[in-house]
């Protein structure tokens, strides 16, 4: 033993110093060298969770969120990616997204009303999905009603479509019933096997929401929101409803793998920050710092445009 530890103590000191090193003298991966350098000229700072993220894959996670959330010539809009983003942050749930996507949002002009619409689309989503779960009806028998309800609404003419009134609501499960006869044409039996008491009030809270034409999103947005949301909980039936009424208001099919793309792109993000446990102020305030960043560039941008008319 008297003669191993003299022999150890080298060594030792070798992997202590080395621990010791600041991180900039860490062993750097080119690919990630070139991701942090293209993150920099987009956000003028490379952010807390980015740095920490594993150097062998930052390459191609900031090539995702480059080439999908934060490019304007997708099929969707930016404003529509992060009101999409805040809609699954929220229901994950994940305060950090949370906080970058309602700043993202307003940034691409989303109004407070807009993105805690896109929020409680979500909730309204996610309740939907708890009780398909929860009470399944058998997958073709809900595709029927689907099919049937979308093969009505194909019938109606758009100013039909625009009658719906905001009042009055109904009261009890009979009068609910009648309503969605009249409004999808036929009770569905994935509605039918709702709690009787809770249905009335169900049924106004999804109608004024998802179907309403006095909304602050279109139907596109509103239904792709929920397919987004959909995608995520692992609801079969959400997917299919939410995905069939997407394309009955006019969704593309580009748009539909966009949305569950920034669906995932979400969750990704979610679990690393959630795990990371980044101390919230700190990442609260490198996103202000970012986006105020974003907002000079805008400025300055708008200033330039301006002088050359």
């Amino acid at each position: 033993m008297k003669v191993i530890l003299p022999l150890l103590a080298p060594l030792l000191f070798f992997l202590v110093a080395y621990a010791a090193q600041p991180e900039s003298m860490a062993p750097q991966n080119p690919q990630a060298q070139a991701a942090y350098e293209e993150i920099r000229a987009t956000f003028d700072m490379v952010p807390t969770y980015m740095k920490e993220f594993p150097q062998e894959a930052i390459s191609g996670a900031w090539q995702e969120i480059r080439d999908i959330q934060l490019n304007p010539t997708t099929a969707l809009t930016p404003k529509t990616k992060e009101l999409i983003g805040v809609a699954v942050a929220a229901q994950i749930p994940c305060t950090y997204c949370v906080y970058f996507h309602k700043r993202a949002a307003k940034f691409n002009g989303a109004t407070p009303q807009e993105i805690n619409y896109a929020i409680a689309v979500a909730a309204d989503t996610r309740k939907w999905a708890t009780f398909w779960e929860g009470s399944p009806i058998e997958m073709p028998k809900f595709k029927m009603d689907v099919d049937n309800m979308i093969k009505f609404l194909r019938k109606k003419k758009p100013a039909e479509m625009s009658e719906l009134k905001p009042s009055p609501l109904v009261g009890d499960v009979n009068a609910a019933h009648k309503d969605m006869e009249k409004t999808v044409g036929i009770v569905p039996n994935f509605i039918k096997s709702y709690a009787a008491k809770g249905v009335a009030g169900a049924w106004n809270e999804h109608k004024m929401l998802s179907m309403n034409p006095k909304s602050p999103l279109s139907p596109a947005t509103i239904d792709l929101i929920s397919y987004a949301v959909s995608a995520q909980t692992s609801c079969e039936r959400c997917v299919y409803i939410y995905s069939e009424f997407a394309k009955l208001h006019g969704a593309t099919e580009e748009q539909m793998r966009e949305t569950v793309a920034m669906a995932a792109i979400t969750r990704h993000w979610s679990t690393f920050l959630n795990g990371l446990q980044q101390p919230e102020k700190d990442f609260q305030r490198e996103v202000d710092q970012i986006f105020q960043r974003l907002e000079d560039r805008k400025t300055q941008l708008n200033k330039q445009i301006s002088s050359r008319k």
